[in-house]
């Protein structure tokens, strides 16, 4: 995984690149009516009811766009949120409270959809050791803050992007020659690079689960697309040489049944690509 320094610059581009997205030359509206001078107060409130998420990325948005607002916040990050909640306040310049809003606004009402919805998926495998997991299956150019909002969640995060895990999926295998030559290539090319990163290999049936158990170091097998008969055997056949993952077409109604069949991971690309944003809005007090 990446380290905490990565996330955090990460963090910051994303602030970065939506404030020049959305602010520009100038947030006009705010500069013809509001006197720079003022000064204003504005709440956070829930229309909605989940998890929230993205607190505390409100707290950086508003320190970027001005460090003189300040913020009360009564709801942290992964709390259970109702109808006519108010989550936080925030005070200073109006025209600042402006500028800040709709970045505010998107960022926790879709990273508060994706926290809830993991929070229902972890539930779902309440009193069960099998981890829900998230994927690449991001918004490009947001992924720092939905794989955030998997965690304050309850979920765990997958690899960050292609540079921090080797994962050798269907297309690599086929396209490298097949699952031995790959996973050597793989090692070679890792120890030539002086690189340690850990390595998932994809099998799409049980045969290719035999072979990818010929070979040592692999951290993880993906279980592809397996019925709940084929995920139990595979289980049973891989035993304790290496963790196991399900993934493909797992949603509410089949997750606890992959989990019963003794996986250790669940990965779902639902967790942040089918959600829908949770109803917020910032009001001037």
């Amino acid at each position: 995984m990446i380290s905490e320094v990565q996330f955090q610059n990460e963090l910051q581009l994303i602030i970065q690149n939506a404030v020049r997205e959305d602010i520009g030359t100038g947030d006009y509206s705010s500069l013809a009516c509001v006197p720079a001078s003022a000064i204003g107060k504005a709440q956070l409130l829930v229309k909605d009811q989940g998890i929230i998420a993205g607190v505390e990325f409100a707290k950086m948005i508003f320190e970027f766009v001005d460090p003189g607002l300040t913020l009360d916040i009564f709801i942290p990050d992964g709390s259970p949120v109702k109808y006519g909640d108010v989550v936080f306040h925030v005070k200073g310049n109006s025209q600042s409270i402006l500028k800040a809003e709709r970045l505010v606004l998107n960022s926790m009402q879709r990273m508060s959809a994706i926290a809830s919805k993991t929070r229902t998926y972890v539930a779902l495998l309440e009193g069960m050791p099998t981890k829900i997991l998230d994927t690449r299956k991001t918004t490009p150019g947001f992924r720092a803050c939905e794989k955030w909002a998997v965690t304050i969640g309850g979920g765990e995060n997958h690899r960050f992007a292609l540079y921090d895990m080797v994962m050798l999926k269907d297309n690599h295998l086929d396209f490298a020659g097949g699952i031995t030559l790959a996973i050597a290539k793989t090692k070679a090319f890792l120890i030539e690079n002086k690189l340690d990163l850990k390595i998932i290999v994809e099998a799409r049936n049980l045969n290719e689960v035999k072979e990818i158990l010929q070979s040592n170091g692999i951290y993880r097998i993906l279980l592809d697309n397996f019925d709940y008969e084929t995920t139990k055997q595979a289980v049973a056949l891989i035993g304790n040489q290496t963790l196991t993952e399900s993934s493909g077409n797992i949603n509410e109604n089949t997750i606890r049944s992959y989990a019963q069949c003794g996986v250790n991971y669940i990965s779902s690309g639902a967790l942040t690509h089918s959600v829908y944003n949770m109803d917020l809005s910032l009001k001037a007090l």
